[in-house]
């Protein structure tokens, strides 16, 4: 049964999955193929002009090698925003949003248990974020070549692939805690979506003032591409970090959803 609820979710979802993927293939690989216009002087010589504070804001203080502006314009900006949209929009509908629209009760009817329904839903999720983060790596590396993104090996990709996939199933995983817990669709979105923004805002922002640095720590984009994992590889404490914290909040909306009453 787990796996035909998450089968069934999967095959409900595979035109967004499949469009979602496309979408961050195609934006993503095009501002990878930026990179040779990127690193022409003229560009260089502006970019030098711009105000430290505000590249620093934008995680832009390294945009002279290829890891460190794939690091700072599509992993860390585009490609990052677009799979946080993605996961709340995907976590918010694993409960919440199909409890709202009706259709839950359809599973529920079912001789499964609700902590079943909410664990083989989080990891249909999660498949679909392996589809969209493998293709993604695919893209990138048949790019590697002909945008010359030279000195980046594939398993430096796969490194930086893996703290994507990481950084996306933590947005998800809020969505789907939330959403468990209350059943609605717009606290459990707009949930993850103020982390999001908080944790960017903690990130580029908030540690350029004196005496805040700290807070990079706990911003998730940090998680992401703070210990430059397509130069150094994964990077141990923020894969595990993340990872300890989508379980926790997917216990925790399961431990919640098992026990408050469910509109169906």
């Amino acid at each position: 049964m787990l796996s035909s609820v998450a089968t069934k979710w999967l095959w409900d979802a595979r035109r967004s999955i499949g469009a979602w993927t496309l979408a961050i293939a195609l934006v993503g690989g095009t501002y990878a193929a930026f990179w040779p216009i990127i690193d022409s002087p003229e560009i260089q010589e502006g970019l030098e002009s711009y105000p430290e504070g505000l590249l620093d804001a934008l995680n832009y203080d390294d945009l002279s090698t290829p890891a460190g502006y794939l690091t700072a314009s599509v992993y860390g900006l585009i490609v990052a925003v677009l799979l946080l949209v993605y996961s709340l929009v995907a976590g918010t509908r694993t409960i919440a949003g199909d409890e709202e629209a009706g259709t839950l009760e359809l599973i529920m009817a079912q001789p499964v248990s609700r902590t079943r329904v909410a664990l083989s839903r989080f990891v249909a999720f999660l498949i679909s974020l392996v589809i969209i983060a493998v293709v993604f790596l695919l893209v990138m590396v048949a790019l590697s070549g002909p945008a010359d993104l030279s000195g980046i090996t594939v398993g430096q990709f796969a490194a930086m692939h893996l703290h994507l996939f990481l950084f996306a199933s933590f947005f998800g995983a809020v969505a789907f805690a939330v959403g468990a817990a209350t059943g609605r669709r717009g606290l459990a979105y707009g949930a993850g979506a103020a982390v999001g923004v908080l944790g960017y805002f903690a990130s580029g922002i908030i540690p350029q003032v004196e005496g805040f640095e700290w807070v990079e720590a706990f911003s998730p984009f940090d998680w992401l591409i703070g210990s430059d994992p397509l130069r150094d590889g994964v990077d141990p404490a923020d894969t595990l970090l993340m990872a300890v914290l989508v379980s926790v909040l997917v216990a925790a909306g399961t431990w919640r959803f098992n026990r408050r009453d469910v509109g169906v």
